[in-house]
């Protein structure tokens, strides 16, 4: 009987699938890690249905990557580019195989989102960014305040945030106008357009 051969992937290695656009059905891998949980199915699948008229040539900012499923999937429906920021190490060794699998425009950085949000932003800005942050981690609200604070968001741009159902402690930035807003099972999914202040 001839030997089963090993599989490449570890036993804690999981599996999502992008669910639109080019990479369409294409299964992503990615590493167990504290807090990481990609956003379902269904979640993501009404986050793009609200960004279908804003997706088209946008350049995004995945914070908290994780599988980098929400990045990968706006590139599959037509952004520019993505640049995702994630601090573990094997779920960023697991987004670098991933981008090379599918020949992605993404810039995976291994790195805290805060610290990199606390930096002054000196390149491009960016039109869509996507926070789904680790629930227990109480990171919604500096992300938010550090991207508006230091220059990192387009005029108009969108943002996604994702968060426990039960967490009352959200609080957007003033001039951060709600467009949707919804729940499934624990879950709040929200997206804000931002309304550049007056000077």
């Amino acid at each position: 009987m001839a030997t089963k051969r090993l599989k490449a992937t570890s036993k804690a290695d999981r599996s999502v699938r992008i669910i639109g656009g080019t990479w369409r059905s294409r299964k992503i891998l990615f590493a167990e890690a504290p807090g990481l949980r990609p956003t379902g199915d269904r979640i993501r699948e009404t986050l793009f249905n609200w960004l279908a008229t804003h997706i088209s040539g946008a350049r995004c900012l995945d914070l908290f990557a994780g599988s980098g499923v929400l990045g990968f999937e706006a590139l599959s429906r037509g952004a520019a580019h993505c640049t995702a920021l994630e601090s573990h190490s094997a779920a960023t060794k697991k987004l670098q195989s991933t981008k090379v699998a599918l020949s992605a425009d993404i810039n995976i950085i291994n790195i805290n989102s805060l610290k990199f949000l606390a930096q002054p932003s000196e390149g491009p800005i960016f039109d869509i960014v996507f926070i789904d942050p680790p629930f227990e981690a109480g990171l919604l609200n500096q992300s938010c305040s550090l991207l508006e604070k230091n220059g990192w968001l387009a005029a108009s741009a969108m943002i996604y945030c994702e968060l426990r159902l039960s967490d009352n402690t959200f609080v957007p930035p003033l001039n951060w106008q709600q467009v949707q807003d919804k729940y499934a099972g624990e879950v709040r999914y929200c997206l804000f357009t931002r309304i550049e202040p007056s000077n």
